[in-house]
């Protein structure tokens, strides 16, 4: 993956809640070495309010976070992935485009934080769970020297990740 950011596209069916935070982490504790972005086979079209609030809470501005389709990572004009992590069971049993630099595979399956409902409190803890469970498996992944691994032994470790406490 050589001295370029590694390209990772995190997964989900709407593109509204885990893999928008996914993508504001990686982003935020990649340091340069990772590159995030985020899509979604059935994008629902605007973030869930509930991340937007975290990421907020977290002083990430929201500013350029959309919900879009993962249709934007196929074409010749699209940014190389690297790897590509799905967050939700539905999108980890649909078939995936091909992606420009056939990306390693993995699965990180979390519950849908925007399944609660109940008040904005209920929600945020909801999200903010959410949050702490992604965090245990960035930083997993940012513990690895993953820049230099083999394709085959990468895959692995991202496996064992997508075990972590809380997976789906």
């Amino acid at each position: 993956m050589g001295d370029q950011p590694v390209n990772v596209l995190v997964l989900c069916t709407g593109n509204s809640a885990r893999s928008i935070l996914g993508e504001a982490m990686l982003n935020l504790l990649g340091h340069g070495r990772v590159r995030a972005f985020s899509a979604g086979s059935k994008p629902k079209g605007v973030p869930h309010p509930g991340a937007l609030r975290l990421l907020v809470r977290r002083g990430i501005d929201t500013a350029d976070f959309r919900s879009k389709s993962w249709d934007e990572f196929t074409g010749p004009n699209a940014p190389r992935i690297d790897i590509a992590i799905t967050v939700c069971g539905n999108a980890a049993q649909e078939a995936c485009p091909v992606f420009m630099g056939a990306p390693i595979k993995a699965h990180w399956g979390l519950a849908d934080p925007a399944d609660v409902t109940g008040s904005e409190a209920a929600v945020d803890a909801a999200f903010e769970e959410t949050w702490q469970l992604l965090a245990a498996r960035v930083h997993a992944l940012l513990a690895l020297n993953f820049e230099v691994m083999d394709p085959k032994r990468l895959a692995d470790a991202l496996g064992e990740i997508g075990r972590m406490e809380g997976a789906e």
